[in-house]
């Protein structure tokens, strides 16, 4: 159990408390202080934040952290007359909060596909809902037939679009579960395109015929994207993962929406391991035209389904704010990840950026204070 500084003394537990929150058993890495980043956005300046724990490291990470956000820790009470401590409550008064910090470099293995990290603000994902005709073992957001479907709402996705525009995002992606499946995907899609570019993530097995069809070619060409899913060149990997027979229909997928139009992005998600099974997916992807830009390779995120793979923290993964028809996420591989989980509701999106712009701001400044705040659970 860490050692408490002693703390100036103040009459902190006489003053009025604006917003309180138990943070239970949660540590500062394991999703705590993105929960308090966002209480603290909801208050005043100078307003308090009253917060309960049962965790003793709380004590040594959070004057840090509040530190380096420009908050003050004002007191710290233990709550037990026992000889055993905790749990203890902590009063935080809100400061002015420091702007966003740069861009930080996150290492990748060189077999996968990399970018430079999206500024907050210019890239938004939405989760239009969970369930999904196929139960993929390493899949993210843990989706299946059987899944939840947390449907979001045509008129949710038109706001949170029309407040990312107004902020000048540039890019929204759609993803699920499989998007095809949601009941109003039609209205969706137009209504968040008529705001911003979208590139919609699809296995591409479920829109071949029928009302799915019509609602695929509704789609306007100039506004809207497909990204669809194939891990390999041949059956044996993508089906071992997917299903047996998803890859021909991925395979058929492609080609009609190039056939249709479309532009056409392909994503393979594969472990280290399974590299030789893919076997010449960029050369068969060529085959069908898909420009060398628009394919890419992505490694498993240790989520939902996936039992190994990349470990995905604050620290580890830059960004990409996401939002489900219940909240708003660190980034959308984690999204069945509580201590990635931005916000309880998916608007304002204003408050979700900032939530992420101050916890980055944060990490920015503890790189010239050399104290890992965010620590990895």
């Amino acid at each position: 159990m860490p050692e408490r500084t002693a703390l100036p003394p103040r009459d902190a537990p006489t003053r009025t408390v604006a917003l309180e929150y138990d943070g239970g058993d949660q540590d500062c890495g394991s999703g705590l202080l993105l929960a308090i980043t966002s209480r603290m956005r909801r208050i005043d300046e100078g307003a308090v934040l009253l917060l309960y724990t049962n965790e003793g490291s709380v004590l040594a990470d959070l004057p840090a952290w509040a530190r380096l956000a420009g908050h003050d820790l004002l007191a710290v009470v233990d709550d037990t007359a026992d000889a055993d401590p905790g749990p203890w409550r902590l009063w935080i008064e809100r400061g002015r909060t420091a702007p966003g910090g740069g861009d930080r470099t996150v290492a990748s293995d060189v077999e996968y596909s990399s970018a430079a990290p999206a500024t907050v603000g210019t890239r938004l994902w939405l989760y239009s809902n969970f369930h999904c005709n196929l139960a993929c073992t390493y899949c993210c957001a843990a989706s299946s037939p059987r899944a939840d479907q947390r449907l979001m709402p045509v008129e949710t996705a038109a706001s949170a679009a029309a407040e990312f525009a107004q902020q000048g995002g540039r890019e929204l992606l759609i993803t699920g579960g499989e998007p095809f499946l949601h009941p109003d995907l039609g209205a969706f899609v137009a209504r968040t395109a008529a705001h911003v570019p979208v590139t919609l993530l699809t296995n591409a097995m479920v829109y071949g015929r029928g009302r799915r069809r019509e609602v695929l070619e509704s789609f306007d060409r100039d506004r809207v994207t497909l990204q669809i899913s194939l891990d390999s060149a041949g059956p044996q990997l993508h089906d071992r993962e997917r299903g047996a027979g998803s890859h021909r229909r991925a395979l058929e997928g492609i080609q009609l929406a190039r056939e249709l139009g479309f532009r056409v992005r392909v994503a393979a998600t594969y472990l280290p391991e399974d590299a030789p099974a893919a076997g010449d997916l960029l050369g068969t992807l060529a085959s069908l035209g898909v420009a060398e830009e628009d394919r890419l390779v992505r490694p498993v995120a240790q989520e939902g389904y996936a039992a190994k793979g990349v470990e995905i923290t604050l620290d580890s993964i830059e960004p990409e704010p996401t939002l489900a028809a219940d909240g708003a996420w660190w980034h959308p591989v984690g999204v069945t990840n509580r201590h990635l989980q931005v916000a309880d509701t998916p608007l304002p999106l204003k408050h979700v950026f900032d939530v992420v712009r101050d916890v980055v701001a944060v990490q920015a400044a503890n790189g010239s204070h050399g104290r890992a705040v965010f620590r990895c659970t």
